[in-house]
């Protein structure tokens, strides 16, 4: 009986990285392990008044030998010897500025505390202005570059945040050789070949993020980027032609990060891509099922046949790649900029004054005030949520929009705001609170209306993520207002799991990832139907909704930089 093999998938989320080593048979996790970003969790290099995330590539580093020492330590013995290959999946848009040797400036002593130097995270929107400009002048040239991003380009996207950054500081612009996405950096630093022009650079990246497409021979015409701005040019030459898919092979683990992880350099290591394409392979995404990754965003995804989608183009999405979630498949990806992110953000409202409060009482000791302080912490959602589940939506008025952190799709506009309107005296939190997981729901619905009004159809959907995972509420309310049952995945690391499943292929245990998901899924663990008596009432409220953004919209975009 031929022995057992194993593959390690790293998911690098926004706070921390996940790794799991993975039976290939099975899909059985036999060692899992988290590390949280040092100096993201003090929230260094960030300003949020500004819109600015910006992450250090040490807390990457970092983080991933802590987390795969952990991962191995909990593996039976002599895992280390049948590891076969690692894969690599992390957020995106997340590019950062690379010298001529492929090293992040921020790696270099003079720029080890710049935040321009390092990796500008998929949720900063420092870059609206450059966004718009990009769109603007995409309308006017021979080719629009964007019409494989939606026809809209957004501000959390790799062009948009390089020529920002390298206005905004101009040792940075003179000391950057090239640019590299954070899940094209990992893979190339993990075999010991940085050097820009020579690092595989991610398909899903690419086509999703850079206006990159076969079509067009690749990036945006160097034309084109200089009539966008000088300060871009000869970048493009410095960058890449092709891309790769995530099945497939950029090297061998380095004897130096052999040493340091604990494996061996046996170990193949695949083409990077981002978090939550990999999310719905692990999801065992399959074509017109709408894969949602609900946490502090969502990110879906939907895959169709190449023959099927043909010519047609689905306007005000995040893109449409060949290749960029499933090899041979067509990839669509939409989403919201704040979903589980405006929960927490209505809990932190309720909670800080209570904490400041409490901290700052002379009737209680510090134990006390500690122990306090983490009960109510952990008790808010549960409560609201209890709150919540009792309201009447028929009988409440109170509604919301969920632009918080502006709107990715359909139609990205990083300028729009929240709201919440409706509300009287009677208004009590969970009113609130319902009317804001009532407002995630309802962008959801935006999206799936998008693709059916542009002749894509949606046959079910699943769903994955810490929200999927852990909001009855949120998911109930979610099937009435699509009026679609909702799978939700068993595995609680579905990222993690779909990152090890494309490894399994790099390393030659399957042919194809479809193989890999079959064998190595972990299948569903309850399904929300949609409840036939809401299903009207949501379509009325929902009504309501479109029309305050309608209202709304127009405000907040005659105030645009």
């Amino acid at each position: 009986m031929a022995k057992n093999t194993y593959t390690i998938g790293i998911d690098y989320g926004t706070d921390s990285v996940r790794c799991v080593i993975v039976d290939t048979k099975s899909g059985a996790i036999v060692g899992s392990a988290v590390s949280e970003y040092k100096r993201w969790k003090e929230g260094r290099f960030c300003d949020p008044s500004k819109n600015q995330f910006r992450q250090h590539p040490l807390d990457y580093l970092e983080s991933l030998v802590a987390s795969v020492k952990e991962a191995l330590a909990m593996a039976p013995a002599g895992v280390v010897a049948d590891v076969v290959a690692l894969s690599v999946d992390t957020t995106g848009s997340t590019p950062v500025a690379v010298n001529k040797e492929g090293t992040p400036l921020s790696l270099l002593p003079e720029f080890s505390e710049n935040p321009n130097a390092m990796f500008v995270l998929w949720k900063d929107h420092t870059a609206v202005q450059e966004a718009e400009e990009i769109n603007l002048l995409s309308k006017k040239w021979q080719i629009d570059y964007t019409r494989y991003e939606g026809g809209i380009y957004s501000s959390e996207w790799f062009w948009a945040k390089i020529l920002h950054v390298l206005r905004a500081d101009a040792d940075v612009y003179k000391s950057a050789y090239s640019w590299v996405e954070h899940c094209d950096w990992l893979p190339a630093y993990l075999t010991g070949s940085v050097v820009p022009e020579k690092i595989l650079r991610s398909r899903c990246a690419a086509g999703h993020k850079a206006m990159w497409s076969e079509k067009f021979g690749g990036l945006p015409a160097e034309e084109f980027m200089v009539a966008l701005d000088p300060l871009l040019a000869g970048l493009r030459e410095r960058l890449f032609t092709e891309t790769y898919t995530a099945d497939i092979k950029v090297g061998n683990l380095s004897a130096e990060w052999a040493a340091k992880l604990g494996l061996t350099t046996n170990v193949a290591i695949g083409v990077g891509a981002f978090d939550a394409h990999l999310g719905a392979v692990g999801a065992e995404i399959k074509p017109y099922y709408l894969c949602k990754v609900m946490g502090t965003s969502t990110c879906d995804m939907l895959i169709v046949p190449e023959n099927e989608i043909r010519n047609k183009l689905v306007h005000g999405i995040c893109g449409q790649v060949d290749g960029s979630i499933i090899p041979g498949m067509v990839g669509l990806e939409a989403g919201q900029s704040a979903f589980g992110d405006i929960y927490a953000w209505f809990k932190q409202l309720l909670f800080s004054p209570v904490m400041d409060l409490v901290n700052s009482s002379d009737n209680l000791d510090a134990d006390i005030k500690a122990k306090l302080i983490s009960e109510i912490d952990n008790k808010i959602i549960p409560y609201l949520s209890d709150k919540a589940s009792k309201v009447n939506p028929e009988e409440s008025s109170e509604i919301a929009l969920d632009w918080m952190n502006g709107r990715r799709t359909p139609d990205a506009n990083q300028l729009l705001k929240g709201a919440i309107a409706g509300i009287n005296l009677g208004t009590d939190a969970g009113k609130i609170f319902r009317a804001l997981v009532e407002s995630t729901a309802f962008g959801a619905k935006k999206i799936v209306d998008r693709f059916i009004s542009e002749g894509v159809r949606i046959d079910g959907i699943i769903a994955l993520g810490g929200v999927a995972k852990k909001s009855p509420l949120v998911m109930q309310i979610m099937s009435n207002v699509l009026n679609m049952s909702i799978e939700v995945v068993s595995s609680e690391q579905a990222c993690a799991l779909g990152t090890a499943m494309v490894a399994s292929v790099v390393g030659g245990q399957y042919q194809t990832v479809e193989e890999a998901q079959k064998a190595m899924g972990s299948g569903f663990e309850v399904t929300y139907h949609p409840e036939p008596d809401m299903v009207p009432v949501y379509e009325q409220i929902y009504k309501k909704y479109c029309s305050l953004a309608g209202l709304l919209e127009p405000e907040y975009n005659s105030h645009s930089i």
